[in-house]
């Protein structure tokens, strides 16, 4: 038996399903939870939960994909900072395809003869570094605090090594403050939060507290089967207990204070900043840059960078999809014009994407 196999039981499944639909008879009215992980958001249309529900629960996508939310002026950086001489460009995968202005991607300006490096993970940098003394490696920092603390570790590690041709152009984010902009739109109309698992191993259940001042319920929650069933199963029954609290389904990996340790890490080497999200505008206080003592290592600091001319792509429903207030049907470039191997927006990209998700489960 596989470790997995358990959070896949069928009959737990059916259990939790069956709490889910005696909660919401006793309800009596409809109940809205989105989920803002995109690993969520992939497992739910993966798995067919949706299709288990009663129609009275709806699930909504929020900005759970960090690929996703990366502003247009931010891609277009990227593209600038690949194409200059001298310079390895690494990034994670799901960030070749995104489409700039004008539908320029890292993946052509690759084709045109820029050096750019899909990496798995961040310390891979390291030998490239060290491997290529001559040339500059610049590393997208891309990601939510999942993946902060891993740039924070190879920027304190070249530090050390006095490694000085490593740099990072950092779009990270975090999301307490984009939970506390959804809590604000007017538009929408939430009643409960499946927060996600990966993020809260290092922020914990506390970063979230927001959303039970707002009165909502919240649960935190792994991406089987069984963990995103009950974890809308312990928010349909704080809604009916008239309780708000922020749940941990998913106590097997996320403790109430989180990981303090990497969180440590990723304070020392970033400071918080404002930042410009697709979709939701500049949240203040939800990006992370270089401290100025690890300005050496900054590539927005070790590149004359020219002014940037970005807009949205004309059409692209991206932007309200992550808001969570149209579904990607509701776009009328949806499979029609974008699709996976033509994608037009990020939500197409990436798999942890709500469009991407929809294309290949609906």
């Amino acid at each position: 038996m596989k470790f997995i196999d358990e959070y896949r039981d069928p009959a737990l499944v059916a259990g939790f399903l069956n709490h889910i639909s005696s909660a919401a008879k006793r309800l009596a009215r409809p109940v809205t939870i989105m989920e803002i992980c995109g690993s969520h958001t992939y497992a739910i249309g993966r798995f067919g939960i949706r299709k288990l529900l009663p129609d009275s629960i709806r699930l909504i996508s929020g900005p759970g994909c960090p690929v996703c939310v990366t502003s247009a002026r931010d891609v277009e950086l990227a593209l600038y900072l690949a194409s200059q001489p001298n310079v390895i460009f690494a990034t994670f995968g799901d960030m070749l395809r995104v489409p700039g202005t004008g539908g320029d991607s890292l993946q052509k300006k690759r084709a045109e003869g820029a050096d750019v490096r899909v990496v798995s993970s961040a310390d891979e940098c390291i030998g490239m570094a060290l491997s290529h003394p001559q040339k500059e490696v610049v590393m997208m920092g891309i990601g939510f605090e999942t993946t902060a603390p891993t740039i924070a570790a190879v920027v304190t590690a070249c530090r050390k090594k006095a490694i000085n041709n490593f740099s990072v152009f950092s779009v990270h984010k975090i999301v307490p403050p984009a939970i506390s902009a959804l809590l604000a739109d007017l538009q929408l109309n939430i009643d409960g939060f499946l927060c996600p698992g990966h993020v809260s191993t290092m922020i914990g259940a506390e970063a979230y507290r927001m959303i039970a001042d707002a009165g909502l319920a919240a649960a935190i929650t792994g991406f089987e089967p069984v963990d995103i069933v009950e974890g809308i199963w312990l928010i349909l029954q704080q809604i009916e207990n008239r309780q708000t609290d922020v749940a941990i389904q998913y106590s097997r990996g996320v403790r109430p204070e989180g990981n303090v340790r990497a969180m440590a890490l990723l304070e020392s080497v970033f400071e918080i900043t404002d930042a410009s999200w697709r979709g939701l505008g500049v949240i203040p206080q939800s990006g992370l840059v270089m401290r100025a003592e690890f300005a050496a290592f900054d590539a927005l600091k070790k590149f004359a960078i020219p002014d940037i001319h970005s807009q949205d792509i004309p059409g692209c429903g991206c932007g309200d999809i992550l808001r969570g207030i149209k579904l990607p049907h509701d776009c009328p470039l949806f499979r029609k014009v974008c699709t996976p191997v033509n994608p037009v927006g990020p939500c197409m990209v990436s798999s942890e994407g709500t469009c991407s998700a929809y294309y290949k489960y609906y």
